[in-house]
């Protein structure tokens, strides 16, 4: 999730948008709930997620578990001795590989948006590309919008508002600062 209500870093209000944002929409739409729920994280971010579902009344109807990374310690609600499995354990490597799957989600998603706002910002400062022409740019080409604007031109203007002229100029004008 990209989230939205939380200023600056803080991990436990995030964990509770990001829980809020996804079960409203599982109950909303009528979806089933998952039997557990793994929390990246050891007894704070686990409080946080216990904390939201009991608000949303859901707590109890799934089972939920922390994982803390650094000892691996997996962590249960209301209790604060963590279990410790054996580190060639199938149940900890199976909870390890959800974990390292949901940063690996994590990590590609941000780069990507990152990598937009980056685009974003190189588009902002060529003249006669304005924010909605860039937003549609960068939508229809992603991260290859500079290259598609630096060497093939034509391609943009298949975008609506986008002339062929237009688009050979915004091609001039980058090649210009970037030889």
């Amino acid at each position: 999730f990209a989230i939205k209500s939380v200023q600056g870093p803080n991990d436990y209000a995030s964990m509770q948008e990001a829980i809020q944002r996804r079960y409203s929409r599982v109950v909303n739409e009528g979806g089933n709930l998952p039997q557990l729920i793994v929390v990246d994280g050891g007894k704070g971010q686990l409080s946080a997620a216990v904390e939201i579902l009991r608000k949303m009344d859901l707590y109890g109807k799934m089972a939920i578990i922390g994982i803390a990374e650094r000892l691996e310690e997996i962590y249960f609600p209301n209790d604060s001795i963590p279990l410790y499995l054996d580190k060639n354990s199938e149940t900890l490597k199976l909870i390890q590989y959800l974990r390292d799957e949901a940063h690996r989600f994590g990590l590609a998603f941000h780069r990507k948006k990152r990598s937009k706002a980056q685009i974003g910002s190189e588009l902002d400062k060529i003249k006669g590309i304005g924010p909605a022409t860039a937003k549609k740019i960068i939508n229809r080409f992603g991260e290859d919008s500079i290259n598609v604007l630096r060497y093939e031109p034509e391609k943009l203007s298949n975008i609506r508002g986008i002339t062929s002229k237009k688009a050979e100029e915004i091609s001039v004008e980058l090649n210009e600062k970037w030889e």
